[in-house]
């Protein structure tokens, strides 16, 4: 009789997008199909994260990188309380207006 051989048990690693686990190897997540181009190593490790660099996360800087068109938009809070102020001058402008006819 043969002896059965012990099974060599796969590796695995969690996806960094979805925390699935996927076998070391694979070409995609077999749950959310993130790959080497959306983010993952086929070693496992997240493209271009450090563990180490979570500690020095800028998140105003992260917004600045990944949405450039809207960094501008977000505006000081002096320039928002000008707006409101001259929202306020005019609907006062136009109640006066009503109260005069």
């Amino acid at each position: 009789m043969s002896k059965a051989r012990p099974r060599r048990q796969p590796q695995w690693f969690h996806c960094p997008h979805c925390g699935e686990e996927v076998r070391v190897g694979s070409k995609a997540c077999p749950h959310c199909g993130s790959d080497e181009e959306t983010g993952w190593r086929a070693d496992g490790s997240e493209a271009g994260f450090s563990a180490d660099s979570e500690d020095d996360f800028d998140y105003d800087q992260y917004i600045e990188r990944e949405f450039p068109h809207q960094a501008s938009r977000h505006s000081t809070p002096k320039a928002r309380i000008t707006w409101i102020l001259l929202a306020l001058a005019l609907a006062g402008l136009i109640v006066s207006t009503f109260m005069l006819i």
